[in-house]
């Protein structure tokens, strides 16, 4: 395993769980997380990504709680712009927990336990994986089937496509949260998701989309 610091900056945001294998953009504004880019790219580029907690909107240019469980990602790619701003691709690496804040910089930056790698539980989880891809071409249909000719093009390992699946279904928050802290059981806990979305639809209680879970 790579070797990772005890000590990153933290990004708290409202909607967006990352995982490890998984690449998002991020446009980055207030000048805190300005700051922050700045240092990081001159260091290691690590970014702990965490999903913030309760009423945050009342305290979210101070301290608002966060879950304690997040995933780190490294910049892989980076673009500044003309007034300071930055926009950028973030690639998950690993999961951590934090231990202890540390609050000296405009932006929060935590003292962190790395979380052993939910890919040791998920590669060999080959069986939990064909019916997952039942599920979701079940749920979805068509849709689902396309989904996984795509993914399976791209060649992933059993727990990029666990992590693929859980970040690009349009699960709510809470839901991927729950997900991303399954570490090791994720693969049975989407299942688990699947299931029951699948016979909430059933029940005519999954929303007026026909259960297609896809995020756009």
């Amino acid at each position: 395993m790579i070797s990772l610091p005890s000590v990153i900056p933290l990004f708290p945001l409202p909607n967006l769980v990352l995982f490890p294998g998984v690449v998002v953009p991020l446009h980055i504004f207030e000048q805190r997380y300005r700051a922050m880019i700045a240092d990081v790219r001159r260091t290691d580029s690590i970014i702990g990504m965490t999903l913030l907690k309760g009423n945050w909107q009342a305290d979210y240019y101070a301290y608002p709680e966060i879950y304690s469980i997040g995933c780190a990602g490294r910049i892989v790619k980076l673009d500044e712009l003309s007034d300071g701003r930055f926009n950028l691709l973030l690639q998950g690496i690993a999961e951590f927990r934090v231990a202890q804040e540390i609050r000296e910089r405009a932006y929060r930056r935590a003292r962190v336990e790395w979380c052993a790698s939910a890919r040791q539980g998920a590669d060999s989880g080959e069986v939990e994986s064909a019916e997952i891809r039942r599920l979701l071409v079940e749920l979805m249909g068509d849709e689902g089937e396309q989904i996984l000719n795509g993914v399976l093009e791209l060649k992933l390992s059993s727990w990029q496509i666990v992590n693929f699946l859980c970040f690009h279904l349009e699960f709510d928050p809470l839901e991927k949260q729950a997900l991303l802290e399954a570490l090791d059981q994720r693969a049975p806990y989407l299942e688990d998701l699947l299931i029951f979305k699948l016979q909430e639809r059933k029940s005519g209680t999954g929303g007026q989309n026909g259960g297609s879970t896809l995020a756009q």
